[in-house]
């Protein structure tokens, strides 16, 4: 098999692939493993995030090299990522919060009213 970038791009691209994997894979399985949903919430969202940084760096290295000039484009899918991310978050946990709190469930902290 014959490849058109160089040695230390695709060891540079393995790696970032791997390690980008590796994070999803560790994500995916916290989220299997932790037992209450306000555990789980952390371990895809970390995971996930961090691992698509990862596969975006190994994007722009290799196809940056391929091509001979800048490969940003990946970039945007990373940005949209590290936006939605955290928002659909907030939003699944106020969500669990309130209806925690609307079952009497005592471990959940009380609601702050300003006054």
């Amino acid at each position: 098999m014959t490849t058109d970038i160089p040695l230390w791009a695709e060891i540079a691209t393995s790696v970032l692939v791997l390690a980008g994997s590796l994070l999803a894979l560790i994500g995916a399985v916290g989220l299997l493993r932790l037992p209450t949903f306000f555990q789980r919430v952390h371990a895809p969202t970390l995971g996930s995030t961090l691992g698509c940084w990862c596969l975006v760096l190994a994007t722009i290295v290799y196809f940056s090299v391929k091509d001979g000039s800048l490969s940003v484009h990946a970039v945007l899918i990373g940005i949209f990522i590290a936006l939605t991310a955290p928002v659909t978050t907030v939003f699944l946990l106020r969500a669990a919060l309130f209806r925690q709190r609307r079952a009497g469930n005592p471990d959940v902290p009380p609601n702050i009213t300003r006054s």
